[in-house]
């Protein structure tokens, strides 16, 4: 590696480990903690690359970039930073770097991007589209488009740079990872930001106008088809008729899917026209899973929201925050939200303590429902390994949170007992020697998973 490197970044220790690895690497370095004297280096044509950090002292290092692309066209600008929304990705991209890294960033492939940079002869970067007194809508904090994984780095530089192409849009991901908001912000980051946004469903599609007037709807904005993979195959007609008859300044296309396209294609259930028409840029929304290292950063985002919107400040202890990132999640970003609202309304203390967290956990589902299709001939012990298998592979390679033992008990109990319940008519006496079991067990059962026993008449 060859070339001088500016490093502008107000954490010593960064400064220090970024000089000491380009020095070993062959370049020559100056840091410093100040935008200003990075400034006025540039200005004196000094550096062959640019190494800086956004929150500094004297400024924001990301307002500085315009300038350093006055004042030295085409000298590459990398941004490191410790803000892991994808505003910052996107902002950078607006802002013409030539990369981004979040904090904590890994060194070796810091040095890979620098070493890149200082190799290519950047060309002169266009006008941006946006002009530089054009405000970006909000801050992004509404949006839990959050984290500092690779995988959601990768998504947040794709929605950068796909966000003003005219390029259609499939946004794929499991239940509650978010597709539809990424589909929210491509379209509010990009140059459709002040134009319509609409999110279509078959309904707007119903008649011989329906497609006409949804393209008047949006003029010239966005069109999201959510869950395009449900919809029938007259609604698939129509928007392939639709696309291919868009007019001057149509709007962008967006759709999402939960489904494997690909597999509905080939059994009959998409057309094949449409697939294809829709997989301009395809964007995968990764789950919970495939990104445990955010969860505590999300679970932390969703206090702030929720202390925001009037509920009681809350942190979580060190043991309650290890319990929400070590559980699996299969409901993904909702329903973690979800479980951080309720824990912030459900203690009275600041902490929030790992017996809380277990207690709202406890009460999510562990297995999930049947699957369709399963033979009325087989046993309940096969039935039970189904849903159990079923419940480990959600899990992606993970293992589920701790207390699984407990969790899968209390649901096959608290049905049992349930029915037992209702088959003798609420009688506990009848009801524990049905079971087998003592009626004081029986009793503390009721007690303890909160089943409502009523007395009548028997059912057998």
């Amino acid at each position: 590696m060859d070339g001088t490197v500016l490093v502008a970044d107000d954490d010593r220790t960064i400064r220090t480990v970024l000089t000491q690895a380009l020095t070993r690497a062959g370049c020559k370095v100056h840091a410093t903690s100040s935008l200003m004297t990075l400034m006025r280096w540039v200005e004196e044509g000094k550096g062959d690359l640019v190494i800086s950090d956004v929150v500094m002292p004297d400024g924001n290092g990301l307002e500085t970039l315009p300038k350093i692309t006055e004042r030295r066209p085409g000298l590459p600008v990398i941004i490191i930073s410790a803000q892991n929304t994808i505003m910052t990705a996107i902002q950078a991209t607006e802002k013409d770097a030539y990369d981004y890294l979040p904090k904590p960033f890994d060194l070796p492939d810091l040095m890979k991007r620098a070493s890149r940079a200082l190799q290519e002869k950047r060309r002169v970067a266009a006008p941006a589209r946006s002009t530089p007194d054009m405000q970006l809508p909000g801050e992004g904090e509404d949006l839990p488009l959050v984290g500092r994984t690779p995988l959601m780095q990768a998504l947040y530089r794709l929605v950068a740079r796909v966000m003003n192409t005219d390029l259609t849009v499939l946004i794929t991901g499991e239940s509650g990872t978010g597709k539809s908001l990424i589909a929210r912000a491509i379209h509010d980051f990009s140059d459709r930001r002040t134009l319509p946004f609409v999110v279509a469903s078959a309904a707007d599609l119903d008649g011989a106008d329906g497609p006409s007037t949804m393209l008047n709807r949006a003029k010239g904005g966005s069109i999201l088809f959510d869950e395009v993979g449900d919809l029938g195959e007259e609604a698939q007609a129509k928007i392939v008729r639709m696309l291919d008859a868009m007019p001057d300044n149509a709007p962008r296309i967006m759709a999402t899917s939960q489904k494997d396209l690909m597999d509905k294609m080939e059994a009959g259930q998409f057309r094949q026209d449409l697939f294809y028409r829709l997989g301009g840029v395809g964007v995968a929304v990764p789950s919970l899973r495939e990104r445990v290292e955010d969860i505590p950063l999300l679970a932390t985002h969703f206090l702030a929201r929720a202390e925001r919107d009037g509920a009681p400040a809350r942190r979580f202890s060190d043991e309650a925050a290890e319990l929400i990132r070590a559980y699996s999640w299969p409901g993904n970003v909702r329903q973690l939200e979800n479980t951080v609202r309720r824990l912030t309304v459900t203690g009275q203390t600041e902490e929030i303590t790992r017996a809380e967290v277990e207690a709202v956990l406890g009460s999510q589902p562990a297995i999930e429902p049947l699957i369709a299709g399963g033979g009325e001939g087989d046993k309940l012990s096969a039935s039970v390994a189904k849903h159990l298998r079923r419940y480990f592979d959600l899990h992606g390679g993970v293992l589920p949170a701790p207390g699984l033992y407990t969790r899968i008990l209390r649901e096959v109990e608290m049905p049992l007992i349930e029915i037992a319940l209702d088959a003798t008519g609420g009688n506990q006496a009848k009801c524990a020697d049905l079971l087998g079991i003592n009626r004081n067990t029986l009793r503390k059962k009721i007690t303890d998973l909160d089943i409502r026993v009523t007395r009548r008449r028997k059912l057998m």
